[in-house]
């Protein structure tokens, strides 16, 4: 192979590689399919990356073989792994020694500027249509192969792909009048289009530059372009000698059909230049005549933007992927993406072939002038955003912050936890469950317990959970004892306690047989998921706790850094709509921001009941309730904290953790039996921040009339318990 790729390097020693466009060069990683997610044109292209990549890597390798080489230096705009390699796609190689990026070099002003879509005037797209062109239109496009079973009509494109074409060819043809009239431009500014096949590809050439068809009575008939400066017929349907706009992709390429037959005579004196070039190189005589077309279209895409060469005409390039590597024309001003952009490093190597700068002389300031590129349908990002975008209307906003000095008074302090401690009597254990300690399994929580699997042909079968329904009871009530023992009751060494197994498994059976609901086909047998298992785990701990009152102490772990947080320092800005301006004698903030008409309902509730001395909103406060979800730790943020007067006076007050809920779900159960009962008898417990309790409230119309129940309740217990302590006061 070596002897006949390469035969002037035989018997030679010591070589130095370079290589050029090197992202094209590796070994991929052993042992993994990173493209097996990917379908249709973005897996054929994944694996032509990893072909490519083998079969350079493995070149270099049987010449280091058999000739040595001294070194290997690899150069790369995009020194990134590819779709295909087993590795992140955009990950940077490893042996990178120097890495300049795309955005160092746009922040430099050694490329052009890309100027991408940043708003329209469709109120309701979350990001601009044209900056993700394909998303809109993909249903719409032919798959790869399309065009072979029928003639399509490029007239039939989908309407956003037309308004995107015509939008950035009106601003190419402003751009193109401006070099026609600067002195000493003699090319054309270039436009390209890149698409995900050859079957887009296709139409979207037919529709820029025209198109014959044959008819019903065997003559042809001629539709100019859409784009009149990228047609490639005339007004009289007479292809132009020149080409405007190249059609480039494999097929095309292999059979130079856009080449009219008047072509080589019109570029006589360019293709002559070109039979010199390739004789010097190859050492072949040949005349022209000789020339292949497809090599001739190769070197037209090659010397596009350039001056007395094949290219000098071409105004328009459209194209599969990328465009050769190292197409490196300079007059590109104008690029649309018609395809997928899965990751940024697609965007940048797309968005490249439009960056090489035409001038690099300095202006009378010693800089660059600034060249722009014009993108459409490709989101490429910025790290910082200097494209201008169109005026926005300006949203208002406020500032909510403590208004001091003047409602100092009513600053609320609270404790920042990161966790519990909790101490159990270990001679008996008891347990007490409600409706907050109760399983539902659904197929929602599970997965799906029925699914209808089928070939392309033959029998399909139903795959279901009934295998399950006859699992031992016995089993399942050992393994969540076990689990329990494992994970809730152990000795400071870290050993289980055993002794507690015999007690801690009469109360599992109590809690399988009347607090586990399954529905949906659903089986308890489920329970032996390790993930569901530690979620009953949590609700079976949560209910021994709660039975054990006073006889447990659980006390804080405060968070080291941060232990108090308070509403002194909020401060903060939003544009949010939905918020409530605060009486001066409730809140220590001067706004409440709310989530929901709820919340506003909860603030007008609060402020004109006479008992209530301060609220506040958690909204970016910090105040946060750390829980276990299974085996998962996590934090809710509740939605208010009231100080009310429960007739202990003010310098006694009872602190009110108010949860507002629409709707009630499974994890929502957690959070109420944490707070209930691990953080609001651990702060009390430590008595650092007086007295806290905590409301739940369901029923937005009921709002007031629950609000007012819990206050008197607790007036009631604090009477309840004076009664107990001092007969006197009954």
């Amino acid at each position: 192979m070596l002897q006949r790729v390469m035969p002037e390097l035989m018997g030679m020693k010591n070589i130095l590689a370079l290589n050029d466009e090197a992202h094209h060069c590796y070994r991929e990683k052993p042992g993994t399919d990173d493209d097996a997610t990917l379908k249709g044109d973005e897996r054929k292209e994944a694996e032509a990356n990893r072909e490519a990549a083998r079969l350079w890597i493995s070149g270099l390798e049987a010449v280091s073989r058999k000739l040595g080489l001294a070194r290997v230096l690899d150069l790369s705009a995009t020194p990134f792994f590819l779709s295909g390699s087993g590795y992140a796609e955009g990950t940077l190689f490893p042996w990178t020694m120097s890495d300049f990026s795309l955005m160092d070099a746009i922040e430099c002003g050694i490329v052009k500027l890309p100027r991408v879509p940043v708003a329209d005037n469709i109120p309701e797209a979350e990001v601009p249509v044209f900056r993700e062109l394909w998303s809109h239109i993909a249903s719409r496009m032919p798959k790869k192969g399309a065009g072979k079973s029928g003639v399509l009509d490029p007239h039939l494109i989908p309407a956003e792909l037309q308004t995107a074409l015509e939008a950035l060819y009106g601003h190419y043809a402003r751009t193109f009048a401006q070099w026609e009239a600067t002195p000493g431009v003699d090319v054309p500014p270039c436009f390209i289009v890149v698409c995900n096949n050859t079957a887009t590809s296709k139409l979207v050439y037919e529709y820029i530059s025209g198109f014959t068809r044959a008819q019903e009575d065997g003559s042809t008939r001629t539709h100019n372009g859409r784009l009149p400066l990228f047609d490639n017929f005339d007004e009289h349907g007479n292809p132009h000698a020149r080409p405007r706009t190249l059609l480039i992709d494999s097929a095309q390429l292999e059979s130079g059909e856009a080449l009219d037959d008047n072509f080589r005579k019109i570029a006589a004196a360019e293709l002559e230049q070109f039979k010199r070039e390739r004789r010097e190189r190859s050492g072949v005589q040949e005349s022209t005549d000789d020339i292949p077309d497809q090599d001739i279209l190769r070197e037209v895409m090659n010397t596009v933007g350039k001056k007395d060469r094949l290219g000098e005409s071409i105004r328009c390039v459209v194209s599969v992927a990328m465009l050769t590597e190292g197409w490196d024309a300079n007059t590109v001003t104008h690029v649309l993406g018609v395809r997928a952009f899965g990751t940024q490093l697609l965007c940048e190597q797309v968005i490249g072939r439009a960056l090489r700068r035409q001038s690099y002389e300095l202006n009378d300031k010693g800089l660059f002038d600034v060249e722009y590129a014009d993108v459409l349908g490709i989101p490429f990002d910025f790290t910082a955003k200097p494209v201008p975008s169109k005026p926005q209307p300006v949203k208002p906003t406020v500032q909510v912050r403590a208004v001091s000095p003047e409602r100092d008074g009513l600053e609320i302090r609270f404790p920042r936890l990161d966790g519990y401690i909790v101490r159990l009597p270990e001679e008996r254990l008891v347990a007490e469950f409600t409706d907050d300690h109760t399983m539902h399994l659904t197929p929602a929580s599970v997965g799906p317990t029925e699914t209808r699997n089928e070939g392309i042909i033959g029998e399909g079968v139903d795959l279901s959970l009934v295998h399950s329904r006859e699992f031992r009871q016995s089993s399942l009530i050992f393994h969540l004892t076990n689990r329990l023992l494992h994970t809730h009751w152990r000795d400071p060494n870290g050993q289980p306690k055993l002794h507690l197994f015999g007690q801690l498994k009469a109360i599992v059976r109590h809690w399988l047989d009347h607090h586990l609901v399954c529905s949906g086909g659903t089986y308890p047998a489920q329970l032996m998921y390790l993930q569901l298992a530690d979620d009953a785990c949590e609700r079976i701990t949560d209910g021994i706790v709660a039975k054990m009152g006073d006889a447990r102490t659980v006390m804080p772990m405060f968070d080291p850094y941060n232990p108090v947080g308070s509403t002194r320092h909020v401060n903060f800005t939003t544009s949010k709509t939905l918020r409530w301006q605060t009486r001066a004698d409730r809140c220590h903030l001067n706004w409440v921001i709310c989530d929901s008409n709820w919340e506003a309902e909860f603030c007008r509730v609060v402020e004109k009941h006479p008992r209530v001395r301060a609220y506040l909103k958690n909204h970016n406060l910090g105040f946060e309730v750390p829980y276990r979800s299974g085996a998962e730790s996590r934090r809710y943020r509740p939605d208010f904290i009231v100080l009310v007067d429960d007739g202990r006076g003010d310098d006694d007050l009872l602190r009110l953790v108010v949860e507002i809920k629409g709707r009630r779900g499974e994890n929502a159960k957690e959070k109420a039996n944490t707070i209930r009962q691990y953080w609001v008898p651990a702060v009390n417990n430590d008595g650092g921040f007086g007295r806290w309790a905590v409301a739940e409230f369901t029923d937005v119309y009921a709002m007031e009339a629950d609000f007012m129940a819990t206050l008197e309740a607790a007036v009631d217990d604090l009477l309840a318990l004076a009664s107990a302590t001092e007969p006197a006061l009954a």
